[in-house]
């Protein structure tokens, strides 16, 4: 999933014809769609035309419900002509049965992912709880569970400074089916993390634009830092060591 915080319809040209064979979905950070008045529907255009999935920011579907306006929420959905909704609590406290009942409602007619976890930092969830919100997620209509880390990458899943939370990985993982869960990765270390963790198609987000290309050559071992991950063994022994000085 790449973010796109505000690009041109120029960039998200430029921006397709280089990585969008590499992307999936393009999420339209939190409330831009709503401050990019004329271009919009142009951007979804051409990102629907790569076969790439549109949605909006969990943070506006929040805003709406905050307000009570469901209703305008979904005329919205409709008029833009998105694929998908995020359906997320980051940012109010919710209801998890209620959660729930929105994402069934809307998966009735569009792809949802729903978000876990808080946007704020210092916010600790139990490993139990993150389990249980994602499995009844998914029951209740998610096609994918997103793992909070924002773009910062510092909360959530992640520890302040930015590396993941293990523990809290491995248990929710051993769980919940792994092809169910996209993990938020905004800095490459994350990114290199998981992919040496679950493999080269683990499913990845909160990727700028810039970064796409760079986070296929990790996939595929075409950079430093896997480069010998997925490597045959007979190969594995060819590694290069520098000379003794």
């Amino acid at each position: 999933m790449m973010m796109d915080k505000g690009l041109s319809i120029r960039e998200v040209e430029d921006f397709i014809s280089v990585a969008g064979e590499y992307t999936d979905f393009a999420k339209l950070g939190f409330g831009t769609s709503m401050v990019m008045n004329g271009i919009i529907e142009t951007k979804i255009k051409l990102y629907k035309e790569a076969n790439i999935k549109v949605y909006l920011g969990g943070t506006l579907f929040e805003a709406f419900i905050i307000r009570d306006k469901l209703d305008e929420y979904k005329r919205l959905i409709d008029k833009l002509k998105v694929d998908a909704i995020e359906v997320s609590d980051g940012s109010i406290l919710m209801d998890h049965d209620v959660k729930c009942n929105y994402i069934s409602q809307l998966s009735k007619t569009h792809t949802v992912l729903s978000e876990v976890g808080s946007k704020e930092a210092g916010i600790i969830t139990a490993p139990n709880k993150w389990i249980q919100m994602m499995q009844s997620e998914i029951d209740a209509g998610s096609s994918f569970v997103i793992a909070e880390a924002r773009e910062s990458g510092t909360v959530g899943i992640y520890r302040p400074n930015g590396n993941a939370h293990v523990s809290l990985v491995t248990k929710i993982t051993s769980k919940i089916d792994k092809d169910k869960i996209l993990w938020e990765a905004p800095l490459k270390s994350q990114q290199v993390w998981f992919i040496k963790e679950f493999g080269c198609n683990v499913n990845l987000g909160n990727i700028a634009p810039n970064e796409i290309i760079p986070l296929e050559t990790l996939r595929i071992g075409l950079r430093g830092d896997t480069f010998f991950q997925f490597l045959p063994d007979e190969f594995q022994k060819l590694k290069i060591k520098p000379k003794a000085k």
